[in-house]
């Protein structure tokens, strides 16, 4: 435990958990605060901190005042200020966005790939039109409305 560091008895980081933490960088420091929550409620965004992330991981067990080796981008150390119980619940529909978020970006992916087929393919009937692909593929096709057409006699001459 680094000088300074809190008595024997302190909160440690863990789940159900507000830490308050610095960033150490070779430039400088930034300032940090997450609640410590399952992977299952985690929204970084929000300050919700899943506890299998790696930083979570790097600073679970630990007190304030600790130090602890940290790698990450241009972040080589996290200092903990403070550990004390957490006030905040991540929101009830994590889950559903996380899903939603998920679905849209699966959706995209599976656009772009068929935009990148369209635009690759050359069959012996004709090309594919990937603007065409790019413009439909929000809007599910329309289907025929038969009975705008059911006034008209069918002529099987013609």
């Amino acid at each position: 435990m680094d000088e300074g560091a809190s008595p024997a008895y302190s909160l440690k980081a863990g789940v159900g958990m507000h830490v308050d933490l610095v960033l150490i960088t070779e430039t400088g420091t930034e300032p940090l605060a997450v609640d410590i929550v399952p992977d299952s409620s985690a929204d970084f965004a929000r300050g919700f901190l899943g506890d299998g992330t790696p930083l979570a991981q790097a600073i679970q067990g630990k007190a304030a005042g600790n130090t602890v080796p940290y790698h990450a981008g241009d972040i080589h150390t996290v200092k903990i200020l403070s550990v004390q119980p957490s006030t905040s619940l991540p929101p009830p529909d994590v889950a559903e966005r996380r899903e939603a978020t998920i679905r849209k970006a699966v959706d995209e992916s599976d656009r772009t790939n068929a935009i990148i087929f369209a635009s690759s393919f050359s069959g012996k009937w004709g090309d594919y039109d990937p603007d065409g692909i790019g413009k439909t593929w929000e809007k599910p096709a329309q289907p025929e409305d038969d009975d705008r057409d059911a006034h008209k006699t069918h002529d099987p001459k013609q």
